[in-house]
């Protein structure tokens, strides 16, 4: 607790490829949450130890599919009913969960538990 400030955490993670679960770096984060303004995102300071998994040649290669398509990409409901992500949606998928990310920690207080449940709509502009 830091008096009239907020409370404040000491976390030491190991982050996982998604993709390539043998790819791992092991990072330190101090997460500080605000006492009062709950509009107020925690501040979050880190440090990765390591070098994470460079994904060019993926990004690249999802960008010239994107770029390449005859029709904007248009999808719902990712994942179905069922828990399934169709392959060629797996990267849509990955990009939710980089801005689902960014809204959870805007939003983030000690006691919210968001997460990413399903994109209801995407389309490529």
């Amino acid at each position: 607790d830091i008096d009239g400030v907020g409370h404040k955490y000491h976390l030491d993670l190991v982050l996982e490829d998604f993709l390539d679960k043998d790819s791992t770096v092991n990072c330190t984060a101090e997460v500080l949450y605000h006492l009062g303004n709950k509009n107020i995102a925690p501040d979050v300071q880190f440090t990765i130890e390591g070098e994470l998994k460079n994904t060019d040649e993926a990004d690249n290669i999802f960008y010239n599919r994107i770029k390449s398509l005859e029709k904007e990409l248009v999808a719902e409901n990712i994942p179905d009913s069922h828990g399934n992500v169709p392959p060629e949606m797996e990267p849509i998928h990955l990009l939710a969960w980089v801005a689902s990310g960014y809204v959870i920690w805007q939003n983030s207080t000690e006691n919210t538990k968001f997460q990413l449940a399903q994109i209801k709509r995407v389309k490529q502009v």
